[in-house]
């Protein structure tokens, strides 16, 4: 019956790995995490960034919370957006989403 029963070890007794193929696994799974979660949130980031930063009156844009409009003034911080005729709203360009083709806002 004692090949059912394993021999316990001493806490310390038990062999020792060396130290880099303790930490490999973990290298790798940040290697990974880098690829495939950080670096491309980066470069969607510095995107975003220069679509905010080349702004300009006239163009048409969609915002984060799904309004559709006409660029009618551009300052530091905020976009102001004609939206229908004689309404005009002014936001934070971060906000802005997407550039839209030009005549999306005329068609919608």
């Amino acid at each position: 019956m004692e090949f059912l029963i394993s021999t316990a070890h001493a806490q310390g007794a038990a062999p020792q790995g060396d130290t880099f193929s303790l930490l490999m696994p973990m290298i790798i799974i940040f290697v990974a995490f880098y690829f495939l979660l950080i670096r491309p949130q980066k470069k969607r980031q510095k995107q975003h960034e220069e679509m905010v930063t080349t702004l300009t009156t006239g163009d048409e844009v969609l915002t984060a919370g799904g309004i559709l409009g006409k660029v009618t003034a551009v300052s530091d911080h905020y976009v102001t957006l004609t939206i229908a005729s004689n309404v005009e709203i002014k936001v934070q360009k971060s906000t802005v989403s997407a550039v839209v083709p030009k005549g999306t806002f005329d068609a919608a």
